[in-house]
């Protein structure tokens, strides 16, 4: 006769108890990676902010939403889980409060993804996370080419005297060999500064930066067109942090700036997007404790259904 065997829970000393708590559109939950096109992964660490935390529990917020999304995409006529093979690999046990034990599992668990041919998307998290997400990539990868949306370009120096921080992931990735800057594009920059001259210093790194303004004179189409001239064939990750959508629309984020864009031109923008060769994703800076009403959680994972959108087009159409 078998004894009863009782599994107990995990403890908080190894897995912090925000983690791992349901799945993406209530997919399955994966381990084995092996045929997968696509592995959603919660990066739940948030102690490198700078204002307001509470991004650490943005997987969960995401996931929690995400059950009201169906598979098909009505606009890009396509229904993602026909075309891709994936699922929810739940969420990498980060060190609460220790960026660099942090970023090494970060690391560490985004490379067996990668290595696997299987294109992540994250669920952070701070925009610090996005550093050791590009060191995994750019093992597999090489330098690829960043696109990135934002309010704020995150290429300081340092914050509060330090290398790491949410505001500092893309000097550090171009210092790192990353990112290759010729080819990478930031667009949605706005609000104040304490540098006047920080858009600049983005041109002195290499990049190519659209500020919201300049976005808004040139006109939605016109920036698409130039994110795509920019990038060309190159392989690319997309970072996208929430606050680059208006707080009146995504309410629930650390360092919100006002003046920013509606969630129909922000989804409209990354469709614009779909032939690009993206080899990863991300989607950062959601703080449920700020929210109201799930609403940015809900965008958050509206966002994540064009990304798969956007690769279950690119298989379609590649048969």
């Amino acid at each position: 006769m078998k004894e009863n065997i009782i599994k107990q829970p995990a403890s908080a000393s190894s897995s912090p108890r925000f983690v791992n708590m349901g799945t993406f559109m209530r997919m399955e939950r994966i381990t084995d990676l092996e045929g997968l096109d696509f592995a959603i992964v919660g990066i739940p660490f948030d102690t490198a902010s700078s204002f307001r935390t509470g991004a650490r529990f943005g997987p969960s917020g995401i996931r929690n939403i995400s059950v009201m999304i169906k598979p098909n995409n009505v606009i890009l006529e396509i229904n993602i889980l026909d075309e891709l093979k994936g699922g929810d690999y739940g969420d990498i046990n980060i060190v609460p409060g220790y960026i660099l034990p942090s970023y090494e599992r970060i690391e560490e668990e985004l490379t067996k993804i990668v290595e696997a041919g299987v294109i992540p998307i994250s669920l952070g998290g701070d925009h610090s996370i996005t550093l050791a997400e590009l060191r995994a990539v750019a093992k597999e990868h090489g330098p690829v080419s960043l696109v990135h949306f934002d309010s704020h370009a995150d290429i300081n120096e340092e914050v509060f005297g330090e290398k790491y921080n949410h505001g500092t992931p893309f000097r550090r990735a171009i210092e790192e060999g990353l990112i290759d800057p010729s080819k990478s594009i930031q667009i949605g920059m706005r609000g104040s500064l304490y540098d006047p001259d920080e858009h600049k210093m983005a041109a002195e790194l290499g990049l190519k930066l659209i500020p919201s303004h300049k976005m808004r004179e040139i006109g939605f189409d016109e920036t698409i067109r130039q994110v795509i001239e920019r990038v060309g064939d190159n392989k690319v990750f997309l970072t996208f942090d929430i606050d680059f959508v208006d707080p009146a629309y995504a309410p629930g984020t650390g360092t919100p700036e006002v003046a920013g864009f509606t969630s129909l031109e922000t989804l409209n923008l990354i469709r614009g997007l779909k032939d690009l060769n993206f080899v990863g994703f991300d989607v950062v800076e959601v703080a449920p404790p700020y929210d109201f009403g799930e609403i940015t959680s809900l965008l958050a994972a509206n966002i994540v259904f064009e990304f798969l959108s956007m690769l279950a087009l690119k298989k379609k159409n590649s048969k």
